[in-house]
């Protein structure tokens, strides 16, 4: 059953893909107490626009210009705590979904949502329910064990090459810094990418910024 006519549902939509920016509006605007009172395309326009508009749902993308989405909803939850965010997307990974539940979203939705649903969704959203349903916490506490795991095996001197790393240090002046040989800090970055489960240094860097923070904080 629909809200009350005077129970409006306000919606900031933030989606970087115009196609799918159009599809999610046309959905969004068949139901009659749901008023879109703005959109994003980045995540600075995001900020800006919460700001601004103070809407009562946040339909996130995850992958967006300008944008952090773990960081964002803290930002949001700080700062604009009757912003109630939900996350809509295609990448349906543990690593994000663990990411935004502890970040404070409200559910985290497919993409691939039939049209009511997805209008059910927002409506539980806003009279207060968590949408995360039992598969969802399992995955999410899952990951969290693993990530916690993998941070416990990386060594002191590994935490310091990683952190070396995210500066932008290659081999050799990572060696200078520690005062190490290259090939130790070579038997360094093989341990490494084995203990994290990354391929390259890349995705290394990437697990320290995204993950360490976590632990470092």
């Amino acid at each position: 059953m629909p809200t009350q006519q005077h129970e409006i549902i306000t919606i900031l939509i933030a989606e970087d893909h115009p196609a799918t920016l159009f599809g999610i509006r046309s959905i969004l605007e068949k139901a009659p107490d749901f008023k879109i009172v703005g959109e994003a395309q980045d995540g600075n326009k995001i900020k800006q626009l919460v700001a601004e508009l103070r809407p009562q749902i946040l339909l996130l993308d995850l992958i967006m210009p300008n944008l952090s989405p773990a960081r964002l909803e803290r930002w949001v939850r700080k700062n604009y705590p009757d912003t109630i965010t939900l996350v809509l997307t295609a990448h349906d990974r543990d690593a994000y979904l663990s990411d935004m539940m502890e970040a404070g979203v409200t559910g985290y939705l497919d993409k691939k949502l039939q049209a009511g649903q997805l209008i059910s969704a927002i409506r539980r959203a806003a009279r207060g329910e968590i949408l995360f349903d039992k598969e969802q916490m399992e995955r999410a506490s899952r990951w969290r064990q693993e990530v916690t795991s993998r941070w416990e095996n990386i060594s002191q001197r590994e935490r310091e090459i990683l952190h070396l790393l995210t500066e932008g240090m290659g081999n050799k002046t990572i060696a200078t810094a520690l005062n190490i040989s290259i090939d130790t800090v070579e038997k360094h970055m093989k341990s490494i990418y084995r203990k994290l489960g990354v391929t390259c240094r890349s995705e290394a860097i990437l697990w320290w910024v995204e993950k360490g923070t976590d632990f470092r904080n």
